[in-house]
């Protein structure tokens, strides 16, 4: 064989011998890609987003749609051709494995956390909204989680009230581990509740629950990374009770970013007029009950999916504006909001035409 001819078969096999790796050999790493936008004003999988009943409600137009991102699931491993694929798109983005899924985090365990985040989402963007419009709403902290094997364990239960903690009244969630912790380990504690159940029953009659009872618990060392301190074992949340029903429809969407979105198109929703006038607006963005907007992950995946949708103004959080702005979609102008007032502020110089006013992200934020 001549020798030119066996180098060219050589270097072809060792390109198929490559190629077969980067195939079959997984890299720990994962991928988002934009996802899903939905109208918060519209309609998704035949039925109305957001649906309210027992107030009056007007007529919407345009759009102020929510955006998120797809990635990649817990146990899928990538190859290294689609890494490189990846790194190479310009609509997508490959970031570590363990970025996504720390500690070996499930994909039942992340679907889980992602839906949990998701319902308090929608939560507080119902109490924002009607905070912002003056409408109130009866709040309790609460029992969010109880740790499996925690001193709590058996003892509280997700949904319990929590009204004091060693007699002194509990006004807000950091409320219950501030009073925790200032036991030493080993010490006890006494919680002050109304029993999930009562709640409930409480709020079927439409009455206030009264009924009370003190639990004693007491405190081990917490574990964590953090300064060794008293734990019980539980996280503390907020409820509320609403003066009349926010139902907000739309399955397979996890996750807090949506919270922005929700809390304007339920105020859409409640008063009259159109909050865009009929201009096409997308955005992103925690939200909590106070209406202060947060930061979220994968916005440049959420400015590309809400552009190809036909968006024209982007609500972006304002600790994003700078990650926003490194690569704008054309045609998309990006809105830098901290709070929802800033949010209802740049619609209201959208859909009068004042665009000029609108504090834009750039590179610097």
């Amino acid at each position: 064989m001549p020798r030119r001819t066996a180098t060219m078969l050589a270097s072809t096999l060792m390109l198929i011998a490559l190629l077969c790796a980067g195939v079959f050999i997984p890299v720990p790493y994962s991928e988002l890609s934009p996802g899903p936008t939905v109208n918060t004003l519209g309609e998704h999988g035949g039925e109305p987003v957001l649906q309210i009943s027992g107030h009056k409600t007007y007529r919407t137009t345009g759009h102020l749609n929510m955006t998120t991102v797809r990635v990649t699931s817990a146990d899928y491993r990538m190859n290294l051709v689609e890494a490189v694929y990846g790194w190479l798109a310009h609509d997508d983005k490959i970031v570590p494995h363990d970025t996504l899924y720390p500690d070996g985090k499930t994909e039942e365990q992340s679907t889980q956390e992602n839906a949990e985040e998701f319902s308090q989402s929608q939560e507080s963007a119902k109490v924002a909204a009607l905070n912002e419009l003056g409408i109130p709403v009866k709040s309790w902290v609460i029992v969010s989680t109880v740790l499996k094997d925690s001193p709590a364990e058996g003892r509280l239960h997700a949904g319990d009230v929590v009204k004091a903690v060693d007699g002194t009244a509990v006004k807000a969630p950091d409320d219950v581990a501030e009073l925790v912790t200032r036991h030493k380990p080993g010490e006890d504690v006494v919680f002050t509740i109304i029993t999930a159940r009562e709640q409930a029953a409480a709020e079927k009659a439409h009455r206030t629950a009264t009924a009370t009872q003190d639990v004693t618990i007491t405190t081990t060392k917490s574990h964590d990374s953090g300064r060794p301190r008293a734990i019980v074992g539980i996280s503390a949340g907020t409820d509320h009770t609403f003066p009349f029903t926010i139902d907000i429809k739309l399955a397979d969407v996890g996750g807090p970013s949506a919270g922005l979105m929700f809390a304007l198109g339920i105020y859409d929703k409640l008063t009259p007029g159109s909050l865009t006038g009929g201009r096409f607006v997308a955005g992103t963005g925690t939200i909590d009950d106070g209406g202060t907007v947060g930061p979220i992950g994968g916005v440049e995946m959420k400015t590309v999916g809400a552009r190809s949708k036909g968006a024209q103004y982007f609500l972006t959080p304002k600790d994003n504006c700078a990650a926003a702005a490194k690569d704008v979609p054309e045609g998309l102008t990006l809105v830098r909001v901290n709070t929802l007032d800033d949010a209802l502020n740049a619609l209201k110089d959208i859909r009068t035409g004042r665009t000029a006013d609108l504090p834009k992200c750039t590179t610097k934020g």
